[in-house]
């Protein structure tokens, strides 16, 4: 049999994972022992591989999320009142996503919220969903952009499907009037169909007054605080003592 005729078949067919297992089959006299259904099945699973780790990575990418951040690598030591269960209860095939429900992270800076936002994030993707990850200060500057170049809907469509929706550094400073209306907007749009995350440095007790308009400001937390779930964060910055790694030195 031609075995580079096969492979190039396959990879015509987009069976590029296939196709790699097949050559390492080739390759490898181990594989000789096993059975035609043995070989085949571990063919299918390489492609059936292939597919989700193709797709775990674009997911990552359109979500802005690469990086080191994962669930695995969070630190529970420094004394900064994470609620290990609570989080572990969260994270638990992404709960949160999956409930549509709210997150807030929130505490002083340096002691992990972008990393945790980050991580929960990374572990959304792994779980099949859809993430969009923006700072603050990015997010509205993106969509100053779009009411310029005629994008505006597009871009409140993309963020209000999108499975969660994490906000980093929320609430920093006051927001402006067509900040908070368009917020407004994408927390409506995504009220009991999407999930958001946001971390602030602000307690939730301040974000009305950073918000500024009253009425706005009622409309938008009303949608958002009362199933939300809370990480107050306390204590020294984590950031102390910490060099290199993939430790949780953000936020």
């Amino acid at each position: 049999m031609l075995n580079q005729p096969m492979v190039e078949k396959l990879h015509a067919l987009r069976l590029r994972g296939m196709a790699e297992g097949f050559t390492q089959q080739q390759e490898d006299p181990q594989y000789r022992q096993l059975s035609f259904e043995e070989r085949l099945a571990l063919l299918v699973d390489q492609q059936w591989n292939w597919r989700q780790n193709r797709a775990l990575a674009r997911r990552l990418k359109e979500g802005r999320l690469l990086g080191p951040a994962c669930v695995e690598d969070i630190n529970y030591r420094s004394a900064r009142g994470l609620d290990r269960q609570l989080v572990r209860s969260l994270l638990n095939d992404s709960d949160w996503v999956r409930r549509h429900h709210p997150v807030f992270i929130t505490g002083a800076t340096g002691l992990g919220k972008t990393y945790l936002a980050k991580a929960f994030g990374q572990k959304a993707c792994r779980d099949g969903f859809s993430v969009y990850f923006f700072k603050a200060e990015q997010l509205f500057r993106e969509l100053e952009l779009a009411r310029a170049d005629g994008r505006y809907l597009k871009l409140l469509r993309d963020l209000s499907h999108a499975d969660a929706l994490i906000v980093d550094d929320w609430a920093m400073v006051p927001m402006t009037d067509l900040d908070r209306r368009a917020f407004l907007e994408i927390t409506d749009a995504r009220y009991q169909t999407g999930a958001t995350l946001l971390t602030s440095q602000y307690p939730v007790a301040k974000w009305h007054a950073q918000i500024g308009d009253p009425t706005i400001a009622d409309s938008i937390l009303d949608r958002l605080v009362h199933t939300a779930h809370r990480l107050e964060l306390k204590g020294d910055s984590i950031r102390k003592g910490t060099r290199g790694g993939n430790d949780e030195t953000q936020g």
